[in-house]
């Protein structure tokens, strides 16, 4: 039987909690919004602004869901830059907290995304890994309007979400699993725009006759010098609207 409410406290009351709102945020959802909501959630629980949950590709992040506009601009800077908080919890498999990206040490780490992420209004980022403890397969990013710290009961809080929006992405169906008609796989749908970036970067390969993480580069350097994400300039390279041997 479930303790009452006067009976729980500190991380078991966290641990409840997060579980409670995760349960009722995806209720009746379909597989494709689940990651959505699972932000959501976390916003709601955390003193943030937004989030985003994205997988690791191939040492890209390829966004599932976020809970804002602007949650999922700022993650598609860091894909586009290759670098960011995101980036460096998912190499190092540990939550990366940038507690104030308008100055200082976490402006200093990362100097460019730090300059574009302040300038989209977000102050500063923490990154919590996905995974276990010898895998990291992608990162739940939490951005907050304001520079500050998490406490100790905020960031368990995090490790908590993170740690559960693991198992639950890692329990939906994948693109292989028979469902019903219509119903979108939840990774082969969500991420079907960053097979764009995979695409573009095979024909970059072609285009310049160079090797995979040097067609990247240059895809991601020509996103960065025209102030666009990769994605965006992904598309256009698909679509033969640009070609980056003509620049």
């Amino acid at each position: 039987m479930r303790p009452r409410d006067d009976q729980r406290s500190g991380r078991g009351l966290d641990r409840a909690d997060a579980a409670d709102a995760i349960a009722e945020g995806v209720r009746g959802v379909g597989p494709g919004e689940i990651p959505a909501r699972l932000c959501d959630v976390a916003v709601e629980l955390l003193p943030v602004t937004g989030a985003s949950v994205s997988l690791q590709s191939d040492g890209m992040p390829v966004q599932l869901g976020a809970s804002s506009a602007q949650a999922a601009y700022v993650t598609e800077i860091q894909a586009t830059l290759g670098d960011g908080p995101c980036q460096s919890a998912a190499e190092s498999g540990t939550p990366v907290l940038a507690c104030d990206l308008t100055t200082g040490r976490d402006a200093q780490r990362w100097p460019v995304f730090a300059q574009q992420a302040t300038a989209a209004g977000v102050r500063a980022v923490y990154s919590m890994p996905l995974g276990n403890d010898t895998v990291c397969v992608g990162t739940l990013d939490l951005y907050r309007d304001t520079p500050g710290d998490l406490n100790s009961r905020e960031l368990h809080m995090a490790r908590l979400m993170a740690g559960m929006m693991t198992v639950a992405l890692m329990a939906l169906p994948h693109a292989e699993e028979a469902g019903e008609p219509g119903d979108e796989r939840w990774l082969s749908g969500l991420a079907a725009d960053h097979d764009h970036v995979y695409q573009a970067t095979g024909m970059i390969m072609a285009q310049l006759g160079v090797a995979t993480d040097e067609a990247l580069a240059r895809l991601r350097a020509h996103a960065f010098a025209h102030g666009r994400t990769a994605l965006d300039v992904a598309h256009d390279v698909v679509a033969h609207r640009l070609r980056l041997d003509q620049d």
